[in-house]
């Protein structure tokens, strides 16, 4: 195998004519030199130069060395300042997914901060809910994604692979027409009271909470509307047509216009969090987004 500091070797001789010269520009002794070139004659398996005098003259094996040797070590230089660019967060990218109120929420707070600490740093975003934000995480399509999970639900254990980060807490809460009966309750409403409602339903996988929450309860609900974007959701609710149950992040990014909200009893959660592969965790550019993403979660939560 042809090493790069043989190479480099090789050229401060070939351009000085002595093993003695060259030792003196690149700051090493003579003896360390005639070493050198000893290893890279060993490894190419022929010789490279040849003794005439007091100087030294490349064989036609070394001549064609020395012309590839530029050409091998400028790449290798520019490959070095550009990993060091990576390392130093000089550069690099990322490639993020998220659920859509994670996208209108979280994502906005931490990619700003990102961007003005390490402007080289450039991130991708695309949408997904989970488990297929997770998959694409797992299948190489994204560096990080945003999931969620809620509370006591089974397979806790699916993420055991990865690398979680906790962002937040997220409340289910009611959402009620405000002219409804109890849009002016205080305090927590019980699920219960709603079971003869209309209901609006969110994503699948919220829905399917909702449905689980609803039988908990002792009664189905009656889904007239089921739509994954939040403001119909909202637009529904506000309209009279129905209620619906969202998560607290999801209200937060729309602006819920003739809807109150109304905390539940049961309280029923879901943990917000990003997930990464271990080897990516310790990607310079990745570990900075993982903060960011960390902190706006922690100011989502403080504000409220």
């Amino acid at each position: 195998m042809i090493e790069a500091r043989h190479l480099r070797v090789l050229r401060a001789v070939a351009s000085t004519g002595s093993f003695s010269a060259a030792g003196r520009e690149l700051g090493c002794t003579q003896p360390a030199v005639s070493q050198q070139m000893k290893a890279l004659e060993s490894s190419v398996g022929t010789p490279l130069l040849v003794r005439t005098g007091r100087e030294m003259r490349l064989t036609q094996a070394g001549e064609a060395l020395v012309r590839h040797a530029a050409g091998i070590i400028a790449g290798l230089t520019a490959a070095e300042e550009e990993v060091a660019a990576i390392a130093g967060l000089r550069a690099g990218r990322v490639r993020l997914v998220s659920f859509p109120s994670g996208s209108s929420t979280l994502v906005p707070t931490a990619l700003a901060a990102l961007r003005a600490a390490h402007p080289g740093t450039r991130v991708s975003l695309e949408e997904a809910e989970p488990p297929n934000s997770v998959e694409l995480l797992r299948e190489g399509d994204c560096d990080v994604a945003l999931a969620f999970r809620y509370e006591g639900a089974a397979g806790a254990e699916e993420w055991d692979d990865l690398v979680v980060r906790p962002l937040l807490t997220d409340r289910l809460v009611a959402l009620v027409p405000e002219g409804h009966r109890l849009a002016r309750s205080e305090g927590s409403v019980a699920i219960g009271e709603l079971a003869r409602e209309s209901w609006i339903a969110g994503c699948p996988r919220c829905r399917g909470q909702l449905v689980e929450v609803c039988e908990g309860a002792g009664f189905s609900p009656r889904i007239d509307f089921a739509t994954d974007d939040y403001p119909a959701v909202v637009g529904l609710v506000g309209a009279g047509l129905g209620v619906a149950v969202l998560p607290q992040l999801a209200v937060e990014s729309v602006r819920p216009r003739g809807v109150r909200t109304v905390a539940l009893e049961p309280a029923v959660r879901r943990e917000i969090v990003a997930l990464t592969l271990p080897d990516l965790a310790q990607v310079p550019a990745v570990a900075a987004t993982l903060d960011e993403l960390a902190r706006a979660g922690a100011r989502q939560s403080a504000a409220r």
